[in-house]
């Protein structure tokens, strides 16, 4: 696995971002490679998807039971939870003692369909079953020939859900890591409008820590939409 960026370098404008500590960088990763996982990520009809349809969101993300993915996918989600990328990470946010989620619980693949959509909101903060805190979202997208009126911008939102800070097209090779917080809101609150049978791909990677800074520390709780 190769990263093209020394994440010691970006630390302090990660750090300094607002709303919230987050960096976009594109290329990351070896073309080639994300090339391959895009090549073999199965179509909504490809495996068993677990199916989100509600008025808060309508999407396909990983159900990671069924054990159909590819071998070349399952290697690049094992590349995302190894020491290195930990490493990598640590280096680039300063939040020590990282830990990968074995189960990708909430994590993994995801596409959304054209008409979908994520509202905006806050992430579960503790693991269901390791009971470990959740601090990072890592964000690969996986979308060639994506053009800006097919929407599916990533919104960052300010702390106190007033407004839209940042918006960020899923562009193939794109990755947007993110701190993740009680306040770090988030979302692509507008529906699809890419052609039918172009969905919006990528694959979601999160890290937890055995523990978290006073300052962050709320009872455990499921994701928080913005009403």
């Amino acid at each position: 696995m190769t990263l093209h960026y020394d994440p010691q370098q970006l630390r302090a404008k990660y750090a300094a971002a607002k709303p919230f500590p987050h960096i976009v960088l594109d290329g990351l990763f070896d073309d080639a490679a994300l090339d391959a996982v895009l090549r073999e990520f199965p179509g909504p009809e490809g495996m068993k998807w677990r199916e989100f349809d509600t008025p808060l969101e309508k999407k396909l993300g990983y159900y990671h039971e069924t054990g159909t993915i590819s071998r070349t996918i399952r290697d690049f989600l094992n590349d995302m939870n190894s020491f290195e990328m930990l490493l990598w990470l640590e280096a680039l946010t300063g939040i020590e003692g990282l830990i990968p989620d074995p189960y990708f619980g909430g994590g993994g693949l995801h596409q959304i369909e054209p008409g979908g959509f994520l509202k905006v909101h806050a992430d579960f903060n503790v693991h269901p079953k390791l009971k470990i805190d959740r601090r990072l979202n890592m964000l690969v997208y996986l979308n060639k020939e994506w053009r800006d009126e097919y929407g599916g911008y990533l919104e960052l939102w300010e702390r106190d859900q007033s407004a839209c800070r940042v918006k960020i097209l899923p562009l193939f090779n794109r990755t947007v890591i993110f701190s993740t917080t009680d306040t770090s809101f988030h979302g692509h609150p507008h529906p699809l409008t890419s052609p039918a049978g172009m969905s919006r791909k990528s694959v979601s990677l999160y890290y937890y820590t055995a523990g978290r800074p006073e300052s962050e520390r709320s009872a455990p709780h499921d994701t928080i939409f913005i009403p």
